[in-house]
Parts: C-alpha cells; structure tokens; sequence
C-alpha cells in the first residue's frame, strides 16, 4: 500500500505520519505542497497535522490555495481515499471536501493532551477494524479544533451517518473539550471516502508513549 503524505510550510506531524504508516507495513512518500500531481501508485492521501502558513488568516484557510490542492480535489473527488489530521482536518473543510469548519476553541487556549472519543459511525474504511460504542485514547493538540456547523447540516450529518467520532470521558458519555458543536471530533464526506479528524492517532502507537488506540484506526486503511 502507498500512502502519500502532504507537506506544507507549518506542517509539523509529516515525519510522525509516516513513521506511523510505516511501521503498519505501508509504502509512503512525502509530498511538498507546490507539486502539482500526486504520485500516480497513491493509495492513501493524507493530509498530515501541524501550522500551514503559520496558521495566518484562518487554519487551513491559505493552504487550500497552494498547487497540490487541485491534485487532491481531484483524486477525492474520483474516489481515492484522504484522511485530514488535526490542521490537514482544517485544510479539508476550507477546500470544501468536507462539511463544516474548525473555529477557535472555546476557551481561546491552545490545548494538549490525552482525550477520549467515542465511534459514533464504523461503516467506513477508516473505523471498520472498531465497533460502535468502542472508546479510545487519542491525543489532541489543537488551538481551532471547536467543529462548526449550523442545525440543517448537523441533521444531514447524522442522516447521512457522517458523524465519526465524539470527545467524551473514558466512560463514553460526552465531555466536550473545546465546544464542538454535539462534541464532534471527526467527520467524513457522503461518498465516505474523505475523513477528517482533529485527534491524532498517528501519536497513539505505542502504549509506551500513552496509548496504541491510533492502531487500529490507521489499520482500516490498509487492504492487501
């Protein structure tokens, strides 16, 4: 399997992302933003974490212009997989591949730490190695991770099954760490081939480090 990997000025979980990928037995390669074609062998898309631009205007909001995005508009929306972490999760709403935006968390604070969520929808690629009411422990680490969108497109959401993943407490009921609207932490389009996230499971893969919950999330991506 090959998993290309994008890197923008700011990007800072590149090397975290295919360390993570890599060690599931995965090909990857990095891609730097102002290429303008993806590798032709890509399986997986992602769009990893970090501060594209610096975070400047709005998160994700300059990064959705640079050359390799017609690339990946392209290759989405002929049906290859993308996965958004964290900022790469920004860049996807502000290119319109996924609903919704990321605003500043309610607290104004940037926060880091170890959190759970609850799945809330496994009948997608991404979460069909975990089951419905599965609880785990990934890390996030966001400043713009409190997830917007009004009641009409909430609705369509959850009639579309495209809630993926909640911040709740280890015993899955809601705990809300930045004021996402129904405490929503991921998300993924109609067609189910775009997944976007604000936790980051590319740093859950060793239990020595805090948690290997991001295993199986990363698994679903990888087919023989």
């Amino acid at each position: 399997m090959k998993v290309t990997i994008l890197q923008f000025p700011g990007t800072n979980c590149e090397y975290d992302t295919q360390h993570a990928f890599e060690s599931l037995g995965a090909n990857t390669e990095i891609v730097w933003h102002k290429k303008e074609s993806l590798p032709s062998d890509t399986d997986l898309l992602v769009v990893a974490g970090g501060f594209s631009y610096g975070d400047y205007l709005r998160s994700g909001a300059i990064a959705k212009f640079s050359p390799i995005m017609k690339a990946v508009s392209t290759y989405a929306n002929n049906g290859g997989k993308v996965l958004g972490i964290c900022n790469g999760f920004q860049v996807l709403t502000e290119a319109g591949l996924l609903p919704g935006a990321l605003k500043r968390n309610d607290g104004l604070h940037f926060i880091s730490k170890h959190h759970n969520l609850k799945v809330i929808n496994n009948d997608n690629i991404f979460l069909e190695k975990l089951n419905n009411g599965d609880v785990v422990n990934i890390p996030i680490a966001h400043h713009d991770g409190n997830y917007y969108i009004d009641s009409d497109g909430l609705k369509e959401l959850e009639d579309n099954n495209q809630i993926l993943l909640k911040y709740t407490a280890c015993d899955g009921e809601i705990l809300n760490p930045n004021g996402s609207v129904d405490s929503i932490a991921g998300v993924c389009n109609k067609e189910k081939n775009v997944f976007g996230l604000m936790p980051h499971p590319e740093r859950a893969m060793e239990s020595l480090l805090g948690s290997d919950d991001g295993l199986a999330m990363l698994q679903g991506f990888l087919k023989a």
